[in-house]
């Protein structure tokens, strides 16, 4: 049996077993962080053992991280993005807070979760009490993703659905829901067309009334909320479903998936972006992406929007990066993975770019208006873009079931990463690890009937206040401002360098310790003041 006494309470951080011997469970049932190897040949430095399951192997793991990052915020949201801030002009943000602050706080995040063998909301009670906060902070910010983020794969389910034959529903005018200005893409120049030569009727195109008027019924503003849309409601529910089949047994399910879902995706992407660059106008939309118009630079929006969408899309402040990374075993290369896996993320997000910018070009040329007039510049821009490039391939339905495909794998991974990062936590805060169904349960439950108001007319509207507000912007940078002052001033930069040589077995080096310490939070402090400034 192990004393509380004879276990060192000084550091923190996992037991790493030399032996394969089997060690018996302390009397506290709380795993004391160590430092260095473990000695199990004799009873007085026995360590602590939890009942907290790890991944069955690192690549379980690996595969989960690439299903969580790699996910919607590349296909959907970076073009989005892109589209909206000129171009080019958001790309130089978008690398200095990559290299400046991304790249180095996804390190520091993943390594304090197999560092404290704790989830989002508890591994900053281990490091700095004094701001426990954020991991409360960081649980609201996934609490709030994993209400929204679920409606995308909703419209991806109901595009799916509507998928199953060659004559897609949104190639055509002659739908139920198709209005008299309603003109499809190949009989139409230009935008606006004139008739007699004095009444202008701008005429519109089929795959943006398919999205406004059947999958959304938007109405004319947030305060009309109108009816339920019961398809798109089942949509969101048969979704639910799924996260909680696939995650409720936790890691040992959910990296088994992740097989699957976190590689077709992006065979799949591969081949969109070769039909894309092949299209006529290909060039002219590939243009408008790689090269800046200077003057969208001096606009703090653009900074603010590329800060967030590089920690979006790493899951930077989220909290779900420590919850699956707690899991780790302690001498797991979390560094490698890190360096691989930031790679990886940014080549997806530009080929996703490349695919979208590349068939707006072909758009812009087919109806004669420049690529930034060509569609809106909201969330809703893949599923404009997309869906108008499988209908200009042989065999559209199939292109169209396999894109939609695509967008769900994406999806649903990065839904596993929010949910687990929403149930790990909540076990660790009440020790209720052997309670986990029925916590998957509640958080599943609640997240599906918070977001039922962004499956009504005016649900659209809501969707685009907690994109903007709940899980982007200010708070995530703020959050992440304060992770960098718990960890490199307050805990410091030094002593965890120190923690980490013992998980890694070598330095991290000076990089990441001056951009935790100065960098990253300089870059985060002057993107908040800059929009501070501009909303007073």
């Amino acid at each position: 049996m192990v004393y509380e006494e004879q276990i060192p309470k000084e550091s923190i951080g996992h037991v790493q077993q030399k032996t394969k011997m089997e060690l018996p469970v302390c009397v506290d049932e709380v795993r004391w962080p160590l430092h260095g190897n473990v000695d199990t040949s004799t009873p007085s430095t026995l360590a602590v053992i939890s009942s907290r399951n790890n991944w069955a192997s690192d690549l379980d793991f690996r595969l989960a991280i690439i299903g969580m990052i790699i996910g919607l915020s590349n296909v959907w949201r970076f073009p989005y993005l892109c589209y909206k801030n000129g171009g080019g002009a958001f790309l130089i943000p978008y690398f200095i807070f990559l290299l400046g602050a991304g790249v180095p706080l996804f390190m520091m995040e993943i390594a304090l979760g197999q560092f404290t063998a704790q989830g989002g909301m508890t591994c900053w009670n281990k490091v700095c009490p004094l701001l426990a906060g954020i991991g409360h902070g960081s649980f609201m910010v996934m609490l709030f993703c994993s209400v929204y983020l679920i409606i995308v794969l909703g419209w991806a389910l109901f595009y799916l659905i509507h998928s199953f034959t060659n004559d897609l529903p949104w190639g055509t005018c002659n739908n139920t829901w198709n209005s008299p200005s309603c003109l499809e893409d190949t009989m139409r120049r230009n935008v606006v067309l004139a008739e007699n030569g004095t009444n202008e009727i701008n005429y519109t195109s089929p795959i943006i009334e398919f999205w406004q008027r059947k999958v959304l019924g938007i109405s004319g503003g947030i305060d009309e909320v109108g009816e339920l849309k019961w398809e798109l409601m089942l949509c969101v529910l048969a979704m639910w479903i799924v996260v909680f089949l696939c995650s409720w047994k936790g890691v040992a399910v959910i990296g088994k998936v992740s097989y699957f879902t976190a590689t077709f995706p992006l065979i799949i992407l591969v081949v969109f972006l070769i039909r894309g660059v092949t299209l006529p106008g290909a060039s002219s939309g590939i243009e408008y992406l790689l090269y800046p118009e200077w003057h969208h630079l001096m606009n703090p929006q653009v900074w603010l929007d590329a800060g967030t969408q590089v920690f979006y899309s790493y899951g930077i402040a989220f909290g779900e990066l420590a919850s699956l990374s707690s899991y780790n075993k302690y001498t797991c290369n979390c560094y490698k993975t890190v360096l691989i896996f930031s790679c990886m993320n940014t080549l997806t997000s530009f080929t996703s770019g490349l695919a979208i910018f590349s068939v707006l070009g072909f758009m812009a040329e087919e109806q004669g208006v420049s690529i930034a007039d060509i569609a809106d510049s909201g969330p809703g821009l893949v599923f404009i873009v997309y869906p108008k490039a499988v209908t200009m391939m042989p065999f559209p339905g199939l292109w169209a079931v396999l894109f939609f495909l695509m967008i769900l794998l994406l999806g649903i991974d990065s839904q596993f990463g929010v949910t687990e990062g929403l149930v790990t936590s909540l076990l660790d805060s009440f020790n209720k690890q052997h309670q986990r169904l029925y916590f998957m349960i509640g958080c599943c439950t609640t997240s599906f009937l918070l977001g039922l108001l962004m499956v009504t007319e005016g649900g659209m509207y809501v969707f685009q206040l907690f994109d903007y507000y709940s899980c982007s912007g200010f708070c995530l940078l703020w959050l992440a401002f304060w992770e960098c002052v718990a960890v490199a001033w307050i805990y410091g930069a030094d002593r965890f360098c120190i923690a980490l040589k013992d998980m890694l077995g070598f330095h991290p080096g000076q990089w990441m310790k001056w951009t935790w310490i100065l960098v990253s939070p300089m870059l985060i402090l002057v993107s908040d003041y800059s929009e501070f400034v501009k909303c007073h």
